[in-house]
C-alpha cells in the first residue's frame, strides 16, 4: 500500500484587503504557519511581496507535505510589508484565517473572510486558496523576449513584464509565473526562468496558457500592452531551431480600431523540459555521501580543563565536539558503504617537532586517516 503522504502546492490570492499605507495602497505578503503543539506555530513558507495592491494574486506557491492520517492545522497571515526585515512583528497585520490542510485539499476553491482576530472581520477582505498535488518532477525552462511593444509611458517607453496563466478545469485563469520588470524598453529580453511542469500546465502539454505583457506602474495600476494564448506544445521550439512567435494583441484596441494589427511580438527563444531529480533519486541511484571531520585545536577554544571550553571532557566523557560529530555521523554513515571517515585536526602543536600544524590526521597516520563509523 502506498504511503498516505503527498506534496501539495498552495496558490493564494486575496480580495479587498485593508489599506494601511498613507498615500498609496498596501504591499501585501502572505505567510503560512503550521501548528507545532503547545500553542506554538512554526512558519512553513511565505509568498513574495506585491507592491501597492489590495487584490493580490501571489505568484510564489506555498509547498507543504499532506498526511491523510493527520489533522494539520494551518494559519495564513497577510501582512503589509514596509521594510526589508524578515521579522513580521513590526509590519501591519491585514488579517488571517485558521483552517486545516484537509479542508483545503477537499475543496476545489477554498475561500474564507479574513479576520484581524477571532470574530473581528478585516473589513471585506477575503483569502482564496487552491491546492494541487505535486506529482510531476519535470521542469519547464523558458527564455522569452519581445519586439516592437506599444509605448505606454508619457515620458518614456514602457516598463514591460510578463504574466503566465494556466486554465483550470473550471475555465478560470490561474497565475503560474510573473517575470521581472525591464525598465524603459520596447524590445525586452527577460531572464531565463523555470517553473515546475505541474505548476505550469498540470502536466498537460495541450492545456491553454495565457501570456500577458503589461507595463509596470509603481502605483500598481499596470497597463495591459497585449496578450496571447497558446499551449506548451506550441511553445516548444521546432526542429529548425527558429524561435516561436506570437502576436501580442490588446483586445480593446482590436475591437475599436479597424486599422489595428498588433501591440508587439512575443518570441519564445527557448523552451525545454527537463526532469528535476530528487535527493532520493541520487541516493537510490548509488550516490555516496562522504563525511570528513575537522577539529579546531587553536587557543580560541579556551583551556580544555575549563568547563567553558568546547574541548572540555566532562566526567561522563562527553563534550560539545563529540555530540556534534555523533549527531551528524550517525545520519551520514548510512549513505557511505565503507563507513570510514577521515578525521583531521588543525591549530595544534604536534610531535615530533611540536610545530603548529594546520592539518594533521588525528590518528597521526596521514596515509590512512580514517576512523571506523
Amino acid at each position: 500500500m502506498a504511503a498516505c503522504v503527498s506534496r501539495v502546492e498552495l496558490s493564494v490570492s486575496c480580495r479587498s484587503l485593508l489599506d494601511k499605507d498613507l498615500g498609496s495602497r498596501s504591499d501585501p505578503l502572505c505567510v503560512l504557519l503550521q501548528e507545532a503543539g503547545g500553542g506554538r506555530w512554526a512558519e512553513l513558507d511565505r509568498t513574495e511581496r506585491i507592491k501597492n495592491c489590495q487584490e493580490p494574486e501571489f505568484c510564489k506557491k506555498l509547498v507543504v507535505d499532506y498526511y491523510f492520517e493527520k489533522v494539520q492545522k494551518l494559519k495564513f497571515g497577510v501582512y503589509d510589508i514596509d521594510n526589508k526585515t524578515f521579522d513580521l512583528s513590526d509590519d501591519d497585520y491585514l488579517g488571517g484565517i485558521e483552517c486545516t490542510l484537509g479542508q483545503i485539499v477537499s475543496s476545489s476553491v477554498f475561500t474564507r473572510p479574513l479576520e484581524l482576530k477571532q470574530g473581528k472581520p478585516a473589513g471585506n477582505g477575503t483569502i482564496t486558496i487552491r491546492a494541487e498535488e505535486i506529482k510531476d518532477t519535470r521542469v519547464v525552462y523558458l527564455e522569452i523576449e519581445a519586439q516592437n511593444l506599444d509605448k505606454k509611458d508619457f515620458l518614456g517607453k514602457s516598463d514591460p513584464f510578463l504574466e503566465f496563466y494556466k486554465q483550470s478545469d473550471a475555465g478560470t485563469w490561474q497565475l503560474v509565473y510573473r517575470s521581472e520588470v525591464i525598465k524603459n524598453n520596447l524590445n525586452p529580453c527577460w531572464r531565463k526562468f523555470s517553473v515546475p511542469l505541474q505548476t505550469f500546465c498540470g502536466g498537460d502539454f495541450n492545456k491553454p496558457i495565457k501570456v500577458q505583457c503589461l507595463d509596470h506602474d509603481s502605483d500598481g495600476s499596470h497597463d495591459l500592452i497585449g496578450a496571447a494564448q497558446t499551449t506548451l506544445a506550441q511553445m516548444q521550439t521546432p526542429g529548425s531551431g527558429s524561435p516561436v512567435e506570437f502576436e501580442c494583441i490588446h483586445p480593446e484596441k482590436k475591437q475599436k480600431k479597424k486599422s489595428y494589427k498588433k501591440s508587439g511580438i512575443i518570441r519564445i527563444k527557448s523552451c525545454k523540459i527537463e526532469t528535476e531529480y530528487s535527493f532520493l533519486d541520487y541516493v537510490m541511484g548509488g550516490c555516496q555521501i562522504n563525511f570528513t571531520v575537522g577539529i579546531d585545536f587553536t587557543g580560541s577554544n579556551g583551556d580544555p580543563k575549563s568547563p567553558d571550553s568546547l574541548h572540555y571532557i566532562s566526567p561522563d566523557g562527553i563534550n560539545e565536539y563529540l555530540i556534534a560529530i555523533w549527531s551528524v555521523g550517525s545520519v551520514v554513515q548510512d549513505y557511505d558503504t565503507d563507513r570510514l571517515f577521515p578525521a583531521f585536526g588543525f591549530g595544534a602543536q604536534v610531535p615530533p617537532s611540536w610545530q603548529v600544524s594546520h592539518e594533521f590526521a588525528l590518528n597521526f597516520n596521514p596515509s590512512n586517516p580514517y576512523c571506523q563509523g
